[in-house]
């Protein structure tokens, strides 16, 4: 189908758009590409897993955060590119479909740290309850409920990515516009909803693992990476894209300065929400607070607790602070680059001190269980990548994303 003429009148005549897919002999490689990532990284895992399974559980777990935020990122960006009708955003936003899209199979991913969730959360161990706060927490904390909440969780996010994702693509091949209004209707109502879930998995996955420890800013801390994290993972998709001169007429120089603009936002309010945490436990002082950092701050964690400052916040805020710095590939690529290390360095910061006490002991099960869920995210993303149209090649705002024009 050819483009030009699936916009509708909305669109002006004059706009002529690049084909809409990636070429079969491009296409062919990049799955090949994505499914050898993916049975590498579960042999590696698999093997992991055999070698020293208790280890694995807290490396798996790190890998698992990393990716399944990275997607979550993807999901909220297309939410709220709907909910607040956004124009300029269409050009890029199939890369977020991609990254969201792989939300239901990243679910089935879970089962590993179900099956090994004695080894990570000590809440679990029935000798745990002789711990007066522990056993006054019990209602919330414990398996049943855990594992119910668990499903809830990823089973609503699997069925929002399938929502979105499924009208975005059914709107390539019919055209209807009712497909927007649908999606911008029910992102209304969706937002609250991942807010909350994503939320209430960021204190059970992450910060149960100290179960004494709590902090009513942590949701917000998880999303506050996830997002920005996916917005460094966008940034790259649409480096690449546009070097390959695939979408030279649809995604420019002035897209790539938007997802600039976001990404040093978010850099900003993930340092803003970090910091914030920070600054109210070192202020008030009270044990069962200050034992996060505290745990964090002993041995070689202390070094890549600032490493984490750098890469997540300094290195992107001071590379993306110029409006030359967000339009540079170069420039931008580097500073997503550098965020998306950080990102990793932040789960495995959160992670490792509770099984690492006295200082970080890297491995290659560390390396081996980031690959799995890494490796799964590359199948899917070169997979639809290779079948989708590379841009919403009919959505009735593409017209204002083709034209956009920073001031």
């Amino acid at each position: 189908m050819n483009p030009t003429t699936a916009l509708g009148s909305r669109h002006p005549a004059s706009i002529v758009l690049d084909p809409p897919r990636l070429p079969a002999e491009k296409a062919a490689r990049l799955v090949l590409v994505g499914r050898v990532l993916a049975v590498v990284g579960l042999l590696a895992a698999a093997g992991a897993a055999v070698a020293d399974s208790h280890r694995f559980a807290f490396s798996y777990l790190v890998g698992f955060t990393f990716v399944v935020t990275l997607a979550l990122g993807g999901l909220v960006f297309v939410m709220i590119q709907h909910l607040t009708r956004a124009g300029w955003s269409v050009a890029p936003r199939r890369q977020m479909e991609w990254l969201a899209g792989s939300l239901p199979v990243l679910a089935v991913l879970f089962v590993p740290i179900a099956l090994l969730s004695h080894d990570l959360y000590e809440w679990l161990h029935p000798e745990a309850m002789k711990d007066h706060v522990l056993r006054s927490k019990a209602a919330y904390l414990n398996a049943p409920f855990f594992f119910v909440r668990a499903a809830i969780y990823l089973g609503a996010w699997a069925g929002l990515s399938w929502f979105f994702t499924s009208r975005s693509r059914r709107q390539d091949e019919t055209g209807d516009p009712q497909l927007t209004r649908s999606m911008q209707a029910f992102s209304a109502p969706a937002v609250p909803i991942f807010a909350l879930t994503i939320t209430f998995a960021g204190f059970d996955w992450l910060m149960s693992l100290q179960p004494h420890w709590y902090s009513t800013i942590f949701g917000v801390y998880v999303f506050s990476g996830a997002l920005s994290s996916a917005l460094a993972a966008l940034a790259l998709g649409t480096i690449a894209l546009q070097r390959s001169g695939l979408v030279k007429s649809v995604s420019t120089v002035e897209h790539r300065h938007d997802i600039g603009k976001l990404l040093f936002g978010f850099t900003v309010f993930y340092a803003y929400i970090s910091f914030s945490q920070y600054f109210l436990i070192w202020y008030a002082n009270i044990p069962e607070e200050t034992v996060f950092y505290l745990s964090r701050w002993v041995g070689s964690w202390k070094p890549l607790g600032l490493v984490l400052v750098f890469a997540h916040f300094v290195v992107p805020f001071l590379l993306l602070l110029s409006r030359s710095g967000k339009r540079s590939p170069l420039v931008l690529g580097i500073a997503a680059a550098t965020l998306l290390v950080g990102h990793y360095v932040d789960m495995y910061w959160l992670v490792m001190p509770i099984l690492d006490k006295q200082g970080m002991s890297p491995s290659w099960i560390d390396l081996a269980a980031l690959l799995a869920p890494v490796g799964v995210l590359a199948w899917w993303v070169t997979d639809r990548a290779a079948k989708d149209a590379l841009y919403p090649m009919r959505d009735p705002r593409l017209h204002e994303a083709v034209q956009l024009e920073n001031a």
